[in-house]
């Protein structure tokens, strides 16, 4: 018997919950956790209980995963509680261990086959001995079909009845998927390869079909713990069985509010259906998160508390340990770039005051979403990181559209509007704006070019003014060739490498990971929840995404929208599972009252001659309506004019890099005398302040081009 005080420093420490969770007697325990609420502590604490105390032997133990990262830190964290010689296996990493162990005894002497790591290619092959043309996206969309019908469990020749059943959206006619599927179950036969479901499966039949394979798996491992229970699909649950063999000694951990995977096959089902199917089973709540403060656990349970359907059935009321913090912060702008920008800036500020810049993550619902905020980061000068995707411009879609749009200068008549010839440009590499596809990975290219012509929408909008003498100026169109210098701009100032910055995140690569202060932008209907979730369950995993986001935050967390996609494009309505936080939250409604108006955000929504409020962007940046007199100093601008070609041609770059047009009339409306002054000009930043401020000074002071050309900052 290994001594009591080595099992009380294993209790050490828990809370009421987490302790009944480790103590548990053997057989069928299902831990509800909440997010934050400590699950790996229960699950590795509770292994290391049992094999402490001699229960079990920890070579009888095999717990599971779905990432190798969970299995690493879960292997550590055994390891540091003195639990070694337990196996800590992925479902994939765990199969494959055994199938090739017992690989001579299966195959009878043959060589086992070879793993096949990307299923693209050859449903490539498949596709075309079908009829059907797919390019790399149409046969990654073909291959998550596949992996969705392998892993419910469905063969060829049921796939369309499932698919229709199961309400799926596949890239082509069902009829034709599954002849597809049939084709590539057939190329690999003749090619001598298996994919990883086949592992699966030849893992589930060497138990079920050999009594001596199955009684030398069960011999060796008797005790299971399997971890997010909640995103266990068919075939992984098969094999699981298999693995028990009509035992119990079981305990699954997970939590259906965070069931987000269920367009891969993944079901919290079985998670919910545990207790009915094992009447002896332990359930154990664990409900006191000490991830988040109460304020972002009090705005994650408003999320979840309107859930419906079966998984809301195990929902959590999360109770915060933490000390108080600030409130979730709502924010709503015109459009998406001003909700960029402010962004940025907060990051810089979080920055500036301390906070590590990779303890801050802007989430987002699609990965298309990620452009804007590059650019933001990138023009605030914040280092930032993407993961689970390229950087927006090296994603392969946009690398052959900006060629694309490179060719068409030589094709497109110059009096074409700039939106059409992007369009139509698009069009040329199979793009149809009217029609998105059907199809993850197709939909995903899709929205990345449709984020393309929504930029070329805000570049044209904003005004290039032409001075006309005394008359002031007159507005001309952006020409094609300036927006692929304008892309090339963007696209080098994103390619910076950076050793730690701010995450840029989806939602769903946001999961298990948390940070000090998150971001949660892009919150409006038809992006979360997506227009492509038409079913109450889709809808209800749409809300669960958000409630994922909210409980990544540790400390403080900023919830966003723009009420257009660009200045002056069609209103949009705030996403429907947000709660009304200023209704939810006394302490910010007092502040509220409390609070002196912000004289600078005044004069950037208001017009400086009538008051009006101003969402265009191109309005913000002047400050007044475009209807209001202007009071521009010509003679200002012109030498502003100067002042820029000389600086352009000395830094070798457009003249609108350094101050578009419009940014030039601001200036010589507003005539701005302080860094106060000028950062309140939409679009101009720090970096901007800090490069051209003092020769905008100069020049409003009287200076001639020359002067303020030699004007730089003291350090």
């Amino acid at each position: 018997m290994i001594p009591s005080v080595r099992t009380d420093a294993v209790l050490a420490g828990l809370d009421p919950e987490q302790r009944a969770a480790v103590t548990a007697p053997a057989g069928p325990v299902c831990i509800l956790a909440g997010a934050g609420t400590g699950k790996t502590r229960a699950i590795t604490h509770r292994i290391a209980y049992r094999t402490l105390t001699g229960e079990v032997s920890p070579r009888h133990v095999l717990a599971v995963t779905f990432t190798t990262r969970a299995a690493a830190e879960m292997r550590a964290r055994l390891g540091a509680l003195g639990a070694t010689g337990v196996q800590a296996r992925t479902f994939h990493a765990a199969a494959l261990r055994q199938v090739r162990y017992f690989a001579p005894r299966l195959l009878e002497g043959r060589q086992m086959p070879e793993l096949l790591e990307s299923k693209a290619r050859m449903v490539g092959l498949a596709a075309a001995r079908a009829g059907l043309r797919a390019d790399r996206t149409g046969a990654r969309d073909l291959a998550g079909e596949i992996e969705w019908a392998k892993s419910s469990l469905v063969e060829p020749g049921e796939y369309a009845v499932a698919a229709t059943k199961a309400r799926r959206e596949p890239p082509h006619d069902p009829a034709k998927v599954a002849e597809v599927f049939a084709a590539y179950e057939t190329l690999k036969r003749r090619q001598g390869v298996i994919d990883f479901e086949d592992m699966l499966r030849a893992a589930v039949w060497g138990i079920e079909e050999h009594a001596d394979v199955a009684e030398e798996i069960r011999n060796q491992y008797r005790h299971f713990v399997v971890d997010e229970y909640q995103d266990v699909n068919p075939l992984q649950q098969r094999l699981l069985d298999a693995w028990l063999g009509g035992r119990d000694d079981l305990t699954v951990v997970g939590d259906a509010s965070q069931t987000i995977y269920s367009f891969t096959g993944a079901t919290a089902s079985y998670l919910i259906d545990f207790p009915r199917l094992r009447r002896e089973a332990v359930v154990v709540r664990l409900v006191r998160d000490y991830r988040s403060t109460p304020q972002v656990v009090g705005l994650a349970n408003a999320v979840i508390r309107q859930a419906r359907g079966s998984e809301a059935r195990l929902r959590l009321e999360l109770v915060g340990q933490r000390p108080p913090g600030a409130e979730p912060e709502l924010k709503i702008f015109p459009d998406e770039g001003g909700e960029a920008a402010a962004v940025a800036r907060r990051c810089r500020e979080l920055i500036s005051s301390g906070t590590s810049a990779s303890e801050i993550a802007v989430l987002f619902r699609t990965n298309a979403q990620s452009e804007t905020y590059e650019e933001a980061l990138a023009e605030a000068e914040v280092p930032y990181v993407v993961r689970g995707a390229e950087r927006f411009f090296e994603r392969p879609e946009i690398r052959q559209a900006m060629i694309a749009l490179r060719a068409a200068v030589r094709s497109t008549p110059g009096e074409t509007p700039l939106v059409t010839a992007v369009v139509e440009a698009l069009a040329a590499t199979g793009w149809a704006r009217e029609q998105p596809p059907a199809g993850g990975s197709a939909r995903e290219q899709w929205e990345a070019l449709a984020a393309l012509v929504a930029l070329a929408e805000e570049y044209a909008k904003a005004p290039t003014l032409v001075p006309i003498g005394e008359a002031g100026a007159v507005q001309r169109d952006v020409s094609l060739a300036e927006f692929n210098a304008e892309l090339a701009r963007r696209a080098e100032q994103q390619h910076a490498p950076t050793v730690e910055g701010v995450t840029l995140a989806s939602l769903h690569s946001a999961k298990g990971l948390e940070w000090d202060a998150v971001f949660l932008v892009g919150l409006s209907d038809g992006t979360l929840p997506t227009t492509y979730a038409k079913t109450p369950e889709q809808l209800e995993e749409e809300r669960r995404l958000l409630y994922v986001g909210v409980t990544r935050a540790r400390q403080w967390l900023w919830l966003s929208y723009g009420q257009a996609r660009s200045a002056g494009g069609r209103a949009r309505r705030p996403c429907r599972f947000l709660p009304q936080l200023e209704r939810n939250s006394p302490t910010e409604r007092a502040a509220d009252r409390s609070r002196k108006p912000d004289r600078r955000r005044a004069q950037v929504s208001s017009c400086r001659v009538c008051g009006a409020t101003l969402l265009a962007g191109a309005d913000r940046k002047l400050g007044r309506c475009p209807t209001c007199p202007s009071d521009l100093d010509e003679d200002l601008f012109e030498r502003f004019q100067v002042w820029r070609k000389a600086t352009a041609e000395d830094l070798k770059v457009p003249a609108y890099v350094v101050f578009t047009d419009a940014t030039l009339v601001a200036l010589a409306e507003r005539r701005p005398g302080t860094p106060a002054e000028l950062l309140a000009i939409a679009g101009i930043g720090p970096r901007k302040l800090s490069q051209y401020g003092p020769a905008v000074f100069a020049l409003v002071g009287g200076a001639s081009p020359g002067e303020a050309s030699s004007k730089k900052f003291e350090n």
